[in-house]
This record gives C-alpha cells, sequence and structure tokens, in this order.
C-alpha cells in the first residue's frame, strides 16, 4: 500500500503577534495564529466572506526567526503538515487540538493588510533545501507531541503543561 500525503500549503495574515515559549530542554516553539479568508458569491448574487484561523507551530532555529520578525497583521507562507493530539484538561475531560506543524515559513507582506504602506519582501524561516534539519523534524516528546506516525505520545497534561 502506498504512503499517504500530509502537506499543508497557507497563505494569510497573522492575527497576533507570535507567541514564543522553550522546552524544558531549551527547545524554541513559537505558535502563530493564521487567519486564511475564502469568499464566494451566494445564490443571491450575495458577496460572502468566511475566515479561517489555523493554530501553525514552528520549532528550533525557525521558531526563534519567527518570533523576532513577525508581528500581527503580517502576511505568511506556512508548508507544513497537520497533526492532531489529545489532552486531558483539568476537569478530566479529553480535548482534541489540529495544528499546523511547519517546515518552512516565508515572510510577505509588510504586515499592512489594507495594501498602504511600504510594500514588502521575501524574508522567510525555512530551509532552502527538502531535507530535514533539527528545526523541521519532529517535535521533542517532553511537550507530549507524538512524533511521526507510529501513535506519539498520549499528549499533553492540563492546559498549564501546553506549551501555548
Amino acid at each position: 500500500m502506498a504512503a499517504g500525503v500530509n502537506k499543508v500549503i497557507l497563505v494569510g495574515h497573522l492575527g497576533a503577534d507570535p507567541d514564543m515559549r522553550y522546552t524544558p530542554s531549551g527547545q524554541g516553539v513559537c505558535e502563530l495564529r493564521v487567519a486564511t479568508s475564502e469568499s464566494w458569491n451566494d445564490k443571491n448574487g450575495q458577496r460572502q466572506e468566511r475566515t479561517e484561523w489555523h493554530r501553525v507551530v514552528v520549532w528550533g532555529k525557525r521558531a526563534e526567526v519567527c518570533a523576532k520578525y513577525l508581528a500581527k497583521g503580517r502576511q505568511v507562507y506556512v508548508e507544513g503538515r497537520i497533526q492532531t493530539r489529545s489532552y486531558d484538561d483539568k476537569e478530566g475531560v479529553k480535548r482534541y487540538m489540529t495544528e499546523v506543524i511547519a517546515n518552512d515559513v516565508q515572510f510577505l507582506g509588510s504586515g499592512n493588510r489594507d495594501g498602504a504602506g511600504a510594500g514588502g519582501g521575501g524574508g522567510g524561516a525555512g530551509g532552502g533545501g527538502r531535507g530535514r534539519d533539527d528545526a523541521g523534524g519532529p517535535p521533542p516528546d517532553d511537550l507530549g507531541y507524538g512524533g511521526g506516525g507510529s501513535g506519539g505520545g498520549a499528549g499533553p497534561g492540563p492546559d498549564d503543561d501546553i506549551p501555548f
């Protein structure tokens, strides 16, 4: 049987400043809240728009670059994979969280959503090649993220143990 494909590409704007944290072992992890929008005309010809929010997790040196250079409103290109994890909250209820684990983040535009101001440019926190390095590999197990597809860990504990 052939292997599946788990690839996500997003182009959107940050809805908040990056949230940079460090694991107990000292590895950087940065959460980005990325908004993507789609628009269409309904059956009455009225323009409709829907915004979808994505939780993007960036690890290692890439995380530090994102935290340093990105801010709310900045447009980004994100490439990565979807991962769902579960944990038990403080009341013992099992919760699920779906995230995009980024292996490439490119900085687009100037961060000004209305198009005014300076034109944006390049920059990015991705790798040039397709190989994996420390920053693009699976997250460390000390946060309860399951690495790879072999089952992984049981997930983080209460909300206080989640890095975001």
